[in-house]
């Protein structure tokens, strides 16, 4: 699956959740598992849903639960469910007229074709020069990166008027 960033996720997460113990002076929890942001939670306290964000109810970071102001005490008072993740489907979407820059894709370019005229330069003895190519900065014929191969170009990239690159499943592409 071709991606921009970090690698997506590969399947769905199962949607789980986790009870605390309020003591009315705790206001940071331990979540079982990583979360970005607040968002991804849905947080009761004595069943009464928590509004996510800086100056609202609480936030969530990493596998920190923070609250502006402490529950109050009970047994398993504060329930936390945990949002499933869908699976990723990304699709590489470039303005033809744009330029592409290194740090938008991830990858090491294996199985790049068409991508127009270069020349590898190095020593021809096997060393580190050998993988050093030169190539054009703006693509002029549409590829496809191939299943299971990864396509590579130094950047910043610009694709000519109507060009595309297509990233198939299984392919990645890093503009570096």
């Amino acid at each position: 699956m071709a991606y921009v960033g970090a690698q997506p996720q590969k399947q769905l997460t199962k949607v789980t959740s986790q009870s605390f113990n309020g003591d009315g002076s705790t206001t940071a929890f331990t979540l079982n598992r990583a979360v970005n942001t607040g968002e991804e939670l849905e947080v009761f306290v004595d069943n009464l849903q928590q509004e996510p964000g800086a100056g609202k109810s609480y936030t969530a970071t990493g596998t920190t639960l923070t609250f502006t102001q402490a529950p109050q005490t009970g047994t398993g008072n504060v329930y936390v469910v945990y949002r499933g993740l869908a699976e990723v489907t990304t699709r590489l979407e470039i303005d033809p007229t744009s330029t592409v820059t290194a740090a938008a894709f991830v990858g090491d370019g294996s199985g790049l074709t068409n991508a127009g005229g270069g020349e590898y330069l190095g020593d021809s003895g096997g060393g580190l020069a050998d993988i050093v190519r030169v190539h054009e900065k703006q693509l002029d014929t549409s590829i496809t990166i191939a299943a299971n191969t990864n396509g590579l170009c130094a950047g910043p990239l610009t694709l000519a008027t109507g060009v595309t690159i297509t990233v198939s499943t299984g392919a990645t592409l890093v503009v570096a």
